[in-house]
């Protein structure tokens, strides 16, 4: 039997960790995966490999993963041949828009629409003629309020400064888990050795959390804060460093400054105390030693995005390392100049040129908060959502309150989802069209270089062939393309397969043919191991997109936020406040199906200090109720000094025994859906990303 071996990149997560990939023919001719392991050549990961990259070979051999288009008649599903498949999608939409309005169909994408360089390319070669202002994804219950400060500040929204984490002396964590999620907005294989060598050089870890987290517990200093306050531990960074005199001048070119310390001179450390839960002098010192670090980075992650001010934190974030001299220098934050530079190729975006039609929320890049896809479906009147097309993503699990969603979700015309599973979403859908596994299709990160902590490259190859009858994502949203414009008598430009575009994107971007590299796609396949494109250089100032070619420090909308955050009424002093949590093995639901991701010890419990345990009568391993504005679930406590007191931890994506979910490794699960409990009303009034990090709640005997 024939062994070969392959080189890829895993795109389970945003590390993109270099892979080992051995296979071997059958007898019946059939290629069996017999190995994967970490590729020590690989130019950025240099061998590292976390659990999630073994779990390729379950999602390619899971017995749940549908293989066919898939029906639903009834409570039953039947297979469907994919042009029959087309053609009910067409009609059923289009008779939709027809008697309703083309907003009365809706999208949703989620997050591995990011990760799959087809959905990246051609999603919108279909989604696009649907012209429907009802848009939503997984956004804006994750990093929109980055997104929308890099636009404000910036010009664009995808031009956000990473930490230079090899080169710094000082880092700063707020809210990320780096050991859990293998970087975030900071693509960075092989995290926990980058940060002990920050350590090793000489420099400093500092982790503010409510939770004593993977990345905490190797901190050299942790700082609890109380969930939903960190825009007033920044405040008070901020306001020490004008204060004290410990800033530096930029090299930028920045308008605004001024106005920013006249805005924030009332925000001192011991006003904001009170509000963070952290001692006015230890944030003082924190300042202090930050200022003194000859190169320091301030880092913002989901935890601070999914909370009231979310957008004020990412703002404040930009701004500490701006005036420390941080931003755009080599040990600080920077910006990356990615072969295939999205920033140069695309708009800055736009922001509030429309609202919901319920709520009023603003868009962002043409997305409504996913916050108001359900009130969306379930009020009545002109533009009311009646179908919806989901794209690789499980909101019921990953969006607020998921029980209002999935009361929605069942009382529409007609829903399509392009997915392999069916899942707690995808079990209302009348049609589900399921895309090559991840091993059966080739792949370029055009989204994670953007953010990686170097500038890399590499074309992923397919290592197994297509299957027969099976369609790529690409594919499929070609042929509903298709289908679509021959119902209503568009005409359908011509597009290009995937490859080809990242041929055409290397080509012309910063490393192409004018270039020493002269990057192609063809020079990228002579490079299976990828190739590392140098550190991260100061170029901010000459990518800059803002009217002014200057760092726009004081955007208006931001400074007006400041008012909303003075008159934020404080949590009661008896409250429980919820926070989310995320594990290596479980970043997203759909890693539940998969044994080697879900053995060992059980992740599921609800987090509580065993002090509020005892103030309720409580006890560990005990089954308990919790209870939050729009529901309540029940589960597991575990005591644990790993969160502090007056906050409980229940961890994202459990809660998988709903009927009809296929998918018998996850239901088999213990655990309940934390957005079972996060409230949809509750937001950054900004930007309208979710909150769901300190949600109220209430925690009794079951």
């Amino acid at each position: 039997m024939t062994k070969s071996l392959h080189y890829r990149a895993c795109h389970l997560c945003e590390a993109i960790c270099g892979l080992a990939i051995e296979t071997e023919v059958q007898p019946d001719g059939s290629m069996q995966i017999r190995s994967i392991k970490g590729d020590a050549r690989d130019s950025f990961s240099r061998g590292h490999i976390c659990p999630k990259a073994v779990a390729l070979q379950d999602i390619q051999n899971d017995p749940d993963r549908i293989r066919q288009p898939m029906r639903r008649i009834g409570e039953q599903w039947q297979a469907i041949g994919w042009e029959e498949a087309f053609e009910l999608v067409a009609e059923r939409l289009s008779t939709i828009q027809t008697a309703h309005g083309q907003n009365a169909v809706a999208v949703y994408q989620g997050n591995p629409s990011v990760h799959n360089y087809g959905l990246m390319t051609h999603s919108n070669y279909f989604l696009g003629q649907l012209k429907t202002r009802n848009r939503f994804s997984a956004t804006s219950v994750d990093q929109l309020p980055h997104h929308l400060t890099s636009h404000l500040m910036y010009g664009h929204g995808l031009l956000i400064p990473i930490p230079d984490i090899d080169h710094t002396d000082f880092m700063l964590i707020l809210g990320g888990n780096p050991l859990a999620s293998n970087g975030s907005i900071m693509t960075v294989p092989d995290v926990e050795k980058r940060l002990k060598a920050i350590q090793a050089r000489g420099g400093k870890l500092v982790v503010i959390d409510p939770r004593r987290s993977e990345t905490a517990a190797i901190a050299d200093q942790h700082l609890f804060v109380r969930p939903g306050s960190d825009a007033a531990l920044l405040l008070a960074l901020l306001n020490t460093l004008f204060e004290e005199g410990l800033t530096r001048d930029s090299h930028l070119p920045v308008e605004g400054l001024e106005q920013v310390r006249e805005a924030i001179a009332g925000f001192d450390a011991e006003a904001m105390s009170a509000r963070c839960g952290v001692p006015a002098e230890t944030i003082r010192q924190l300042a202090r030693d930050f200022a003194a670090a000859d190169k320091a980075v301030c880092y913002g992650r989901m935890g601070v995005s999914t909370q009231a001010f979310g957008t004020l934190c990412q703002w404040l974030v930009q701004i500490i390392n701006l005036v420390t001299g941080n931003l755009d220098r080599a040990g600080g934050v920077l910006c990356t100049t990615p072969a295939v530079d999205l920033v140069a190729s695309t708009s800055g975006g736009h922001f509030s040129r429309w609202q919901s039609r319920v709520s009023g929320l603003p868009e962002y890049g043409g997305e409504l908060p996913v916050s108001a896809l359900a009130e969306e479906m379930l009020s009545p009147g002109e533009g009311q959502i009646r179908a919806l097309v989901t794209v690789a993503g499980n909101p019921v699990l990953s969006t607020p309150n998921g029980r209002q969603l999935e009361q929605a979700l069942d009382g529409l015309e007609f829903m399509l989802s392009v997915d392999f599973y069916i899942n707690e979403t995808t079990r209302y859908a009348d049609l589900i069209l399921p895309p090559t596994a991840p091993l059966e299709h080739d792949h370029y990160d055009t989204t994670f270089n953007v953010f990686a902590v170097r500038n890399v490259t590499r074309f992923n190859e397919a290592v197994l062939a297509k299957p027969d009858g099976a369609l790529h994502d690409w594919e499929i949203f070609v042929g509903l393309a298709k289908a679509f414009a021959a119902r209503n008598g568009l005409e359908l430009k011509p597009t290009l397969a995937p490859e080809q575009m990242i041929d055409m994107g290397l080509r012309f971007g910063p490393h192409g043919d004018s270039s020493e590299r002269k990057l192609s796609l063809a020079a990228l396949r002579e490079h299976p191991h990828g190739l590392d494109l140098g550190p991260l250089q100061p170029n901010l100032a000459a990518r800059l997109k803002t009217p002014s070619k200057a760092v726009q420090a004081a955007p208006e909308l931001l400074l007006a936020d400041l008012a909303r955050f003075a008159e934020q009424q404080q949590p009661a002093a008896h409250e429980l406040l919820l926070i989310g949590r995320r594990h290596v093995r479980s970043n997203n639901s759909w890693m539940h199906n998969y044994h080697r991701l879900v053995k060992g010890k059980p992740r599921h419990q609800l987090l509580m200090n065993p002090a509020d345990l005892a103030r309720r009568g409580l006890s560990d391993g005990q089954r308990v109720q919790v209870r939050s504005r729009v529901g309540s679930i029940e589960v597991e406590v575990a005591a644990s000094d790993e969160v502090m007191a007056g906050v409980v931890s229940l961890p994202h994506g459990w809660g998988h025994a709903r009927p009809g979910v296929q998918m018998d490794i996850a239901r088999a699960q213990p655990g309940a859906s934390a957005n079972d409990l996060t409230d949809e009303r509750q937001l950054d009034a900004l930007s309208g990303n979710a909150v769901l990090n300190g949600v109220p709640v209430e925690v009794v005997a079951a």
